[in-house]
């Protein structure tokens, strides 16, 4: 009860040495007094004599309602003489305006929303609460100015707002910020000017970042205990594989490295019995060695994702070529969603960054219609063209743009970075919602991941153990080290000591009495740099991820989407270029060798013997110089014909070849008629 009149009339104060009581929306709605004082002063500042003569006023005018004195509270429409308290008026279903001059409108001059007739009156659910709500035009319902379908109880909205705060609070369909608030506050919905409340509190996430750390082994070996856990020792603590939720002493399995898999007895079971044990790879949560030398979770390396080495790398290409195929066909599934209707984005090259926001969070944007993208600042035919050229044009500047943003962090595989103008103005949904459209739309793969955050979004903040490599921040790096590589426990103490006010801005301040102390106070400085510190901007671009299934596809499929999220595309290759296109040969074509000629001039390329590169041959067909994640929508195809010079239909990704009595013909044809069109392209 008192909490609902906290939320109702705002928080209760008593000032004691003022013999003064108020209620803080009273106070701010109270017709005939206003904010004269700073913040500090007086009560929120409205100074303690201006309350007084407040009171004093109030107490002469009779309240409409309950016809009792101390009606503070005044109708603002014209020549409306009504006055009330603030809970009668709550109860009448008054409108107060938590805006601007504090307006408060009486029961019969009070702003309503408009409900077209053609709109269906049958109940629907609320979209915060999820009861049912009529379409009514009911004081305790509100409809989202944005979305057509998206109606609210209003105490459901009034306790969102409280919770959510001004930076947060938006539509919960279409995360419209602006407009719904204005809408909101119009209508009498308070948004106090503060953080969320799941910001404020201390420790909100910290279940998170729990992992498991008990040996359930039947025969504990450890002296120390089930519970013991030491780093890089045999008693360190391995989770299962399978499950997460069982543990062991690397000693109690017998297990010389933690790189061994390990699961439980009733994972075992549970496979065992199911005939799918020795089918199916599990995911495991062991640590593996990254490319770039760094550690991460990872599934266990197996023939799908062997690790790298001198020996392995064309084993390891062809096992990302695999994993990129696989990626393709994932992605052409989802592109089902896509419908011919057309949103148009009008994109300014110079400023691709604020033109494409404004592109994505226009009314009539939808990620399922089909997207066409005219460049407002290109006197070339890009300017009209609305193929696919220039949605890969658009989706490649894009992908740049956000690689070399505030919203990342690190050098060539990066985490997300904590910007909190950005996390207020929800750049990080939108960064997610840009790169999914972009993957199903046929533009390039981000390809600058590194591994720590891939594994946070798809296996989850709380199991993913980060090291120092993954610290972007260099001088934060340099002190974990330090730490790390203290040699006795004075020097640790010491440098503890140095760090006083680093340590305890991690919230990772603890009693140190003994040098192994240190790989706890490591793993804690670890975990907060590299994923607690940034756990909203995380959460806010997985929710953007989501967008069109994408995050869903990774989740179920990390091992492959790790090769485009990760790693950069693959440099073209002559035999890349060779499988990409299907040759469609007609009479007559073999006998004066053009699918010969073709394959030995892009071994010409690829060796140098060239004036233009295999990157130009394929934006020539294409419009892209890279071959996109989800493939080519037509698939590339080669056709000789009786022509003068070779022709590339970008409409249809179709390169029409001439044909000729002699290689060298064929050569200088190409390398002319390639070199010449992409020089006039680039003017």
């Amino acid at each position: 009860k008192n909490k609902n009149k906290k939320n109702n009339y705002g928080e209760k104060k008593t000032y004691v040495e003022h013999n003064l009581t108020v209620h803080y929306y009273c106070l701010l709605m109270s017709s005939g007094i206003w904010q004269r004082g700073e913040e500090d002063e007086g009560v929120d500042g409205f100074l303690i004599t201006d309350i007084r003569k407040e009171v004093n006023r109030a107490a002469k005018l009779k309240c409409n309602i309950c016809k009792k004195k101390g009606a503070s509270i005044g109708c603002v429409a014209p020549k409306c003489k009504r006055s009330y308290h603030f809970p009668c008026g709550l109860r009448k279903e008054c409108i107060f305006q938590f805006m601007e001059d504090f307006r408060s409108y009486c029961w019969e001059h009070k702003p309503v929303q408009i409900f077209p007739d053609k709109e269906s009156r049958g109940p629907s659910q609320c979209t915060i609460c999820l009861d049912l709500v009529e379409h009514l035009p009911l004081y305790s319902v509100l409809k989202s100015p944005c979305c057509k379908n998206a109606w609210f109880h209003r105490e459901c909205l009034q306790y969102q707002a409280l919770s959510a705060g001004i930076f947060f609070f938006r539509c919960t369909v279409c995360n419209n910020k602006d407009k719904f608030q204005e809408e909101m506050l119009r209508m009498g919905i308070h948004i106090p000017e503060k953080d969320a409340s799941w910001e404020l509190e201390e420790n909100a996430y910290q279940d998170l970042l729990q992992c498991y750390q008990h040996c359930d082994i039947r025969r504990c070996l450890c002296k120390e205990g089930r519970d013991y856990n030491e780093p890089d020792s045999k008693w360190e603590i391995k989770r299962c594989q399978s499950c997460g939720s069982r543990g062991t002493h690397l000693a109690c399995s017998s297990m010389k490295s933690w790189e061994q898999n390990w699961e439980c007895v009733e994972c075992r079971s549970i496979f065992a019995k199911s005939g799918k044990y020795s089918k199916q790879k599990k995911r495991s949560l062991a640590t593996s060695e990254k490319t770039d030398g760094t550690t991460c979770l990872l599934e266990e390396p197996s023939p799908k994702y062997p690790r790298q080495s001198p020996g392995s790398q064309h084993s390891f290409l062809q096992q990302l070529r695999t994993q990129r195929r696989e990626v393709s066909s994932i992605l052409k599934e989802l592109k089902q969603q896509i419908n011919t209707k057309t949103t148009r984005l009008n994109i300014n090259t110079e400023n691709i960054w604020n033109t494409a926001l404004k592109g994505f969070r226009q009314r009539n944007f939808r990620p399922t219609n089909t997207i066409e993208v005219k460049f407002t600042n290109c006197k070339s035919r890009l300017k009209t063209d609305t193929s696919t050229e220039s949605k890969h044009l658009f989706f490649q500047l894009l992908m740049g743009h956000l690689q070399n943003s505030s919203l990342f962090e690190g050098s060539s595989a990066k985490n997300l970075s904590l910007d909190l103008q950005a996390l207020k103005e929800n750049l990080y949904f939108e960064a997610g919602k840009m790169i999914a459209v972009s993957l199903v739309h046929g533009g390039p793969s981000p390809g600058f991941f590194s591994k720590i955050l891939f594994n946070c979004l798809v296996y989850g903040p709380e199991n993913v153990k980060p090291n120092l490599d993954d610290v972007a921040d260099i001088d934060v790096a340099q002190t974990i080290k330090k730490i790390k590589y203290s040699s006795s426990l004075s020097s640790l103490q010491s440098t503890i000591h140095e760090c006083y006010d680093f340590l305890a801005a991690a919230g990772c301040l603890r009693p140190i009495t003994d040098l192994c102390d240190k790989n706890m106070l490591v793993n804690d400085l670890l975990t907060y740099h590299v994923i607690k510190r940034i756990i909203s901007p995380l959460e806010s671009f997985r929710q953007g991820l989501k967008t069109l299934g994408v995050l869903e596809k990774m989740e179920m499929h990390p091992v492959a989407f790790s090769s485009i999220f990760c790693h950069k595309p693959e440099r073209l290759s002559a035999e890349t270029l060779c499988d990409l296109f299907t040759i469609h040969c007609s009479s007559g074509v073999k006998e004066v060798g053009g699918a010969d000629f073709w394959m030995g001039y892009l071994q010409d390329v690829e060796s140098g013997e060239s004036v233009v590169t295999l990157e130009d041959i394929l934006y020539f067909v294409t419009g892209s110089f890279s071959i996109p994640p989800i493939g080519f929508d037509p698939e590339p195809t080669i056709k000789f014909l009786h022509v003068g010079y070779p022709i590339g239909n970008r409409l249809l990704n179709c390169l029409e070849l001439p044909i000729t009595k002699t290689y060298e013909s064929f050569k200088n044809k190409m390398e002319l008629t390639i070199r010449n069109t992409l020089r006039v392209e680039r003017e």
